[in-house]
């Protein structure tokens, strides 16, 4: 189930309505008054374009260079070449553009952005996503996004053959060690939260093996395992299943593509990775106009 069909009784209409207001916003903030410099070019001139990828990714985002364009010349003709979720290499064609000229030079740098970006976490989510294939885990994203682009960002994210956390704090509770702390203990929080009967998920967040098995003892059926060793994630696991495996284990902290698939071979259920979505680099494109 996508983040969309979690949250939307319509995933479709939600998803197409979010990408026509971030779009609506990029080219407010870009255009403002209006594009200076396209007045030097006639208002009627049709030309064509492309965009190419410059490097080896995992394409996402054509619904918002669609948009992009499609908000600047209603007209515009967008031939797209490859698929959303398709693995380009470097000087690859990704679309053949054709429409008014000013309307394509006034939208590109906003559409470009918006795969650039996307495409970059899609991309970062595959490496790790193709680094612990044939394991158990499953790579999760985190709440570590672009402000303003976290819907957009967690798309991407299972784009890349990743699955999505919880969406925001008011989808789920998450107890940290500050929450922990101002409630005396795990015991007491854990009590404090089962008997709020939300019914969002509720995970904690344990720093050891023995706050791991009081939240077990305290009835935690999600628990978040904060920059534990390998030797502490395997000793995590076989404690989960002598206490009859209820528990979903997360690992978090300090992932890397080094060390991702070891951590997953320690048998824990999921991965969360804030680096998927905060420390992506975008993916080099450009569009070229030919007259």
């Amino acid at each position: 189930m996508t983040l969309f069909e979690q949250h939307h009784p319509s995933p479709s209409t939600a998803f197409h309505e979010l990408v026509r207001r971030q779009v609506q916003a990029a080219l407010a903030e870009d255009v403002g008054s209006g594009d200076l410099t396209a007045l030097l070019i006639p208002p009627l001139l049709k030309v064509g374009a492309t965009i190419l990828a410059r490097e080896t990714a995992i394409i996402c985002g054509l619904d918002w260079v669609n948009a992009c364009f499609k908000l600047t010349d209603a007209k515009v003709d967008i031939d797209w070449q490859i698929a959303e979720g398709d693995r380009v290499e470097a000087n690859q064609v990704l679309c053949e553009i054709h429409g008014l000229a000013r309307a394509l030079l006034t939208a590109e740098r906003c559409a470009l952005n918006f795969l650039q970006t996307l495409s970059a976490t899609a991309t970062e989510t595959r490496k790790y996503v193709e680094a612990i294939a044939g394991t158990q885990s499953q790579i999760l994203d985190t709440r570590k996004t672009i402000p303003n682009l976290r819907l957009a960002q967690k798309y991407a994210v299972t784009v890349g053959g990743g699955h999505n956390q919880r969406l925001a704090l008011y989808d789920g509770i998450l107890i940290k060690e500050n929450h922990i702390a101002a409630a005396g203990s795990i015991t007491a929080v854990m009590a404090q939260v089962l008997s709020l009967n939300t019914h969002k998920s509720i995970q904690i967040e344990v720093e050891s093996l023995i706050q791991l098995q009081e939240a077990l003892n305290a009835g935690a059926h999600s628990i978040l395992l904060d920059n534990f060793s390998l030797t502490q994630l395997s000793a995590a696991v076989s404690i989960n299943q002598k206490s009859g495996g209820h528990a979903i284990l997360e690992a978090s902290g300090g992932i890397s593509l080094e060390n991702v698939r070891g951590i997953a071979l320690t048998g824990v259920d999921r991965i969360s990775i804030g680096a998927i979505t905060k420390h992506v680099k975008a993916i080099d494109l450009s569009m070229r106009v030919k007259a």
